[in-house]
C-alpha cells in the first residue's frame, strides 16, 4: 500500500478538518468537493469574496507572533484568505491548512508564521518531499525553500526532518547530512558547514541518530560505507532521511531522482511548524492537491 492510501485509510470517515484558503482557483474547489464525496475530510473553502468572521481569539493569535502588532493592523492581516486559515489551525478550528496552488511558498510561509507559528527549538522553516518506490521511502529536505541554509539552519531542517520521518515512514528516522565529502575527507568550507551543522543538531536533539558530513553513496550503502567509514554508527547505509547542504542539490536530486528511478515525489510540504502546512506547487493538478491533503491530515494525527 502507497504512503497516500494509507493516509487515506487513517483519516476516512474522521470528519477532520481541512481548511483551504484559495478558494477561487477551480482545482481547489474541484479537490474540496472530492474531500467531502470521499469522506476524506471537511473541507473549509476560504474565498477573498466571501471571507469567515474574525474573533477575538483569531486576532490574539497574530498579535502574539509580533509585539507591536496593534488589534486593527491584526484584522487587516486576517481579511487575508491566507493568514485567516493560519489562524483557524492556530486555535483548532481546523487540523491543517492546504495552499500554495495559488500563492508563492514566500507568502504562504509568511502566513503560516504569523498565525501557526513554529515548533519548539526551531527557528527555520523548511521543506521535504516523501520519495516513494514500490519498496522503499525516504525523505528528502530541504528542496523547496532554504537557497543557501547556514549550519544553524542546516541542523533545524536535520531536526525537522526527523519529526516529519517519525510521522510518515513508520520507522526510526535515521537522517544523514549530505556532502561531497565523507568525515573529513575533502577540506572545504562547505563540508565544514555540514559538519557543523551535525553537531549543532546532534547537541539539539540527542536521542535522534543523525550522522555526517556524508556523502549519498555511502549514507545509502552499507557496503560503501563499510569502505569509506573507520566507524559507521547507526546511520551510514541505512539513512532514510536525507539533508542536502542547499536548495541546489536538494532540488536537482529530487528532479532527478523522479524522472530517472521512477519515485514518486509527494511535496513540497512545510516543516518546522507547530501544526501542518503545505506548500503545493503552483502548477498542481487537483490529484496532487488531494494527496498532499491527505497526508498533511494524517501527519495532524500522528504528531
Amino acid at each position: 500500500m502507497g504512503v497516500i492510501d494509507e493516509a487515506k485509510a487513517k483519516i476516512k470517515g474522521r470528519r477532520l478538518k481541512l481548511v483551504m484558503p484559495e478558494g477561487d482557483d477551480e482545482r481547489i474547489r474541484a479537490a474540496a468537493q472530492r474531500f467531502a464525496e470521499e469522506g476524506l475530510a471537511e473541507p473549509m473553502v476560504f474565498e477573498a469574496a466571501s471571507m469567515p468572521p474574525v474573533s477575538e481569539r483569531h486576532v490574539a493569535i497574530v498579535r502574539g507572533q509580533r509585539e507591536k502588532m496593534s488589534d486593527s493592523m491584526a484584522v487587516r492581516l486576517l481579511a487575508k484568505p491566507l493568514y485567516r486559515a493560519g489562524a483557524a489551525v492556530a486555535v483548532g478550528e481546523a487540523d491543517a491548512m492546504l495552499a500554495g496552488a495559488a500563492n508563492p511558498t514566500a507568502r504562504v510561509i509568511e502566513a503560516a508564521l504569523m498565525t501557526v507559528g513554529l515548533a519548539n527549538g526551531i527557528s527555520t522553516p523548511s521543506s521535504f518531499f516523501l520519495m516513494q518506490w514500490p519498496d522503499r521511502r525516504l525523505i528528502f529536505a530541504d528542496c523547496a525553500v532554504n537557497i543557501q541554509p547556514k549550519a544553524s539552519e542546516l541542523a533545524d531542517i536535520a531536526v525537522a526532518s526527523a519529526l516529519s520521518a517519525q510521522l510518515l515512514l513508520g520507522e526510526e528516522p535515521r537522517i544523514a547530512l549530505l556532502s561531497f565529502s565523507t568525515k573529513g575527507s575533502g577540506n572545504h568550507p562547505d563540508a565544514a558547514k555540514v559538519a557543523e551543522a551535525v553537531s549543532l543538531a546532534q547537541h539539539r536533539a540527542p536521542h535522534l541518530k543523525i550522522d555526517g558530513e556524508i556523502q549519498g553513496d555511502a549514507a545509502l550503502s552499507a557496503s560503501v560505507a563499510a569502505r569509506k567509514m573507520t566507524e559507521l554508527g547507526e546511520v551510514a547505509g541505512r539513512a532514510n532521511v536525507l539533508v542536502f547542504p542547499d536548495l541546489d542539490a536538494g532540488n536537482i536530486a529530487y528532479k532527478l531522482t523522479q524522472y530517472l528511478s521512477g519515485a514518486q515525489a509527494i511535496g513540497p510540504v512545510l516543516q518546522g511548524f507547530c501544526q501542518p502546512v503545505s506548500d503545493l506547487s503552483r502548477g498542481a493538478s487537483v490529484d496532487d492537491i488531494v494527496a498532499t491533503g491527505c497526508l498533511l491530515l494524517a501527519m495532524s494525527q500522528s504528531a
